[in-house]
């Protein structure tokens, strides 16, 4: 809809405009703090469900909030202090003017003050020709080739800052082949270590080994073994008067069972232990090669295996350097083919729907009270060695604003109520077709009246109709219109 705010001078009405000026991020002076006081606070709510840019922006962010029934809100607030200093939150969280501005560029377009209003950047015109267009399926195309040529170029550019790889190639053959002869998986290495303690105590083990099989089964002296059976054999024979040893001589027998596999387990023990100094000395060989090597490479010995096929990787990517180079010119060449067959296609599409706004603007800013001023979209081709994500050409608004006036830069225009109106004119021309959802007009009507005033207003509230609209105004005509 479209909202008026009129009153008369001095009543406040471009201080509502100014205000959302600094909500979207524009430098504050202590001169907007009210005197006495110590700091200006405002703050503005918005509901997301018309700007999927902005709730896109704030989830990218993790700035997202939502609202009762679900649907995603976003509150900014700025604090300016009366010592020129400022901050600004969204949705309670800080951000950065910088941040601020981004945000408040998807929600909110001023109208009618130059440095507020996003379609005199050339970017904002090339964006709304492409809105009016709806070129989204032929534009994605040409940023999806020239992101691929860019990639295609990075790739190349890093193989041929390498410069001559043979040398380096030499030297990770070395490293390989040094790392490739030791078994260098963590778990050889845990294999490794546990042999090397076995065999650093294998005189104590032997000893401990036999001391407790002579004590546990030994046949010479009192042994584990012939006890168990003697107290077995003593319970047995009185058993008939007390049943419940009948259970004790069980669990006696299963102990005799364990013992006999722990006397097995033992023996074999002893067996695979043997005083090798030869093979002692082996194995310390070898985990002195591998500690060498781990601190060579400056990694534990665990690493090395990792180590080793990085430099397996990194070698195979070198031997292949020159044959990769050789393909990446063919495929930067068919990458920029691919762009320019987009791009050609995007600009096809760009001209015809250039001078369709271009007329349906001219015819609108005449009816707004400016007869015999023309507005043109000149599309201009810029630099072709580069494939640019955005296209083969840059726009540029044109407007003459007066018969016989030679077009001028929009940016350029110097009058800000024909800016304000020349502005009015392409947002209708082009219905809103930009993403931003609220758009400010600020004394769009300066400098004309009765019927183009009548005019003026009822552009303003067609505009309504697809966006909210608020417009600043002195004019009964103008302020008619509104919805609100």
């Amino acid at each position: 809809g479209l909202t008026v705010i009129s009153g008369e001078t001095g009543a406040g009405k471009s201080l509502l405009v100014d205000a959302l000026g600094l909500l979207g991020g524009l430098r504050a002076d202590s001169g907007v703090v009210r005197h006495g006081a110590d700091r200006a606070e405002l703050v503005a709510d918005f509901t997301l469900d018309d700007a999927p840019l902005a709730a896109a922006w704030l989830a990218e962010n993790e700035l997202d909030e939502t609202g009762d029934g679900d649907a995603p809100v976003c509150q900014i607030r700025r604090v300016i202090r009366a010592d020129g200093g400022s901050r600004a939150w969204v949705n309670g969280r800080p951000v950065t003017l910088s941040q601020l501005a981004d945000l408040t560029s998807r929600l909110v377009e001023i109208h009618g003050q130059h440095e507020h209003q996003a379609l005199l950047t050339r970017a904002s015109q090339l964006d709304l020709l492409d809105a009016y267009g709806r070129h989204e399926a032929v534009r994605e195309p040409v940023a999806a080739a020239a992101r691929a040529w860019s990639a295609l170029l990075r790739e190349r550019d890093g193989l041929v800052a390498q410069g001559d790889v043979s040398d380096r190639i030499g030297w990770l053959e070395h490293q390989h082949a040094e790392l490739e002869r030791e078994a260098l998986e963590p778990d050889a290495i845990a294999k490794l270590n546990a042999d090397h303690r076995r065999h650093a105590h294998a005189a104590g083990l032997i000893a401990a080994c036999e001391s407790a099989f002579a004590r546990i089964g030994g046949d010479e002296g009192p042994s584990l073994t012939r006890t168990l059976q003697q107290v077995r054999g003593d319970l047995q024979r009185v058993a008939e008067h007390e049943p419940r040893l009948t259970e004790v001589d069980a669990m006696l027998d299963n102990a005799a069972i364990q013992i006999d596999e722990a006397l097995s387990l033992l023996d074999r023990v002893r067996d695979d232990l043997d005083l090798d100094p030869s093979e002692f000395e082996r194995i310390e060989a070898k985990l002195g090669r591998l500690h060498e090597l781990a601190r060579k490479h400056r990694v534990a010995p665990e690493q090395l295996a990792a180590t080793r096929d990085g430099v397996g990787a990194e070698l195979e990517q070198l031997r292949g350097a020159g044959e990769r180079l050789d393909k990446l010119d063919g495929e930067i060449d068919l990458a920029r083919k691919q762009w320019r067959q987009a791009a050609d296609a995007l600009g096809r599409v760009r001209r015809e729907a250039a001078a369709s706004l271009s007329a349906r603007t001219t015819e609108l800013i005449g009816e707004l009270g400016m007869g015999g001023g023309r507005f043109a979209v000149e599309i201009e081709p810029q630099d072709q060695d580069r494939p640019d994500p955005n296209g083969a050409e840059r726009v540029e608004f044109m407007v003459a604003a007066n018969p016989g006036q030679p077009p001028r830069p929009l940016r350029k225009v110097a009058s800000g109520g024909e800016l304000s109106r020349i502005s009015l004119a392409i947002e209708v021309a082009a219905f809103g077709l930009d993403a931003v959802p609220t758009m400010v007009f600020d004394e769009v009507d300066t400098g004309i009246g009765g019927a183009v005033a009548e005019i003026v207003g009822q552009k303003l509230r067609a505009l309504g109709g697809s966006r909210q609209v608020l417009c600043v105004t002195h004019l009964a005509q103008v302020a008619a219109q509104g919805h609100a």
